[in-house]
């Protein structure tokens, strides 16, 4: 059963060290994100599980140990998906869960095993709300991180280029995530997302099957698009 979740953005800015001079611009959306995963700890989950976009056909899960890095910006950043080492496997976490790797770790997170989920962006809704059910149905106390942006198209130098559309399609993401309105996540429009170039998509959706019938309620702890690209935080419980 689902207990808990937090939706953090995922761009790899977020990672000060890889904003370099431009990290101060992202602190607010950090402190956002700590406040988020303080959600988590406080539900005494007994699993969480990041989800976060992927390229592939197929979900795709990472075990707890999984490393990733931030070597391809330029960082010589490494990072781990909870505490314990995997042995044996050249499994690389995705940028998105690399992203949430380094949020955990930021925190101290030692307050349940974890794993990773990968979805790809063009995941069908219907089977991203399955993958959600199935997750929660894992354990007796599931909270999920959801890893992912809004439309990358909020201005003329945004990488997707200005998009009227942007804007209105944020900002019923961010209402619908503050208020865990799992029925207008569920009903997102998949073409319109595509074309915004949003990467939260498929995880939203995956977020809404998991918390059908949970009964949470859900908080907006940030909204802004610094560089063109919807960036959101919040928290259900």
């Amino acid at each position: 059963m689902l207990v808990a979740a937090a939706v953090c953005p995922c761009p790899p800015l977020l990672v000060p060290e890889v904003a370099a001079g431009a990290a101060p611009e992202l602190d607010a959306a950090r402190a956002a994100c700590t406040d988020a995963l303080g959600v988590l700890a406080a539900a005494r989950p007994g699993r969480l599980v990041v989800v976060g976009p992927v390229d592939g056909a197929r979900p795709e899960t990472y075990p707890e140990g999984t490393a990733g890095s931030f070597r391809g910006f330029g960082v010589d950043l490494d990072v781990r998906l909870g505490a314990a080492e995997v042995a044996g496997t050249e499994q690389r976490l995705p940028y998105a869960l690399a992203v949430a790797a380094w949020l955990l770790e930021r925190t101290g997170w030692a307050d349940a095993p974890v794993e990773g989920l990968g979805v790809e962006e063009s995941y069908p809704p219907g089977l991203c709300a399955r993958t959600g059910r199935d997750t929660a149905a894992r354990d007796e106390r599931v909270a999920l991180l959801v890893m992912g942006d809004a439309s990358a198209c909020r201005t003329l130098k945004a990488p997707g280029y200005l998009d009227e559309r942007a804007a209105p399609f944020d900002a019923e993401v961010a209402r619908a995530l503050g208020a865990a309105d799992v029925a207008a996540l569920t009903t997102l429009d998949t073409v319109l997302a595509h074309e915004l170039r949003v990467s939260g998509r498929a995880p939203w959706q995956v977020l809404a099957g998991a918390a059908d019938g949970a009964d949470l309620g859900g908080s907006l702890l940030y909204e802004d698009a610094p560089y063109g690209v919807g960036y959101v935080v919040a928290a259900w419980s």
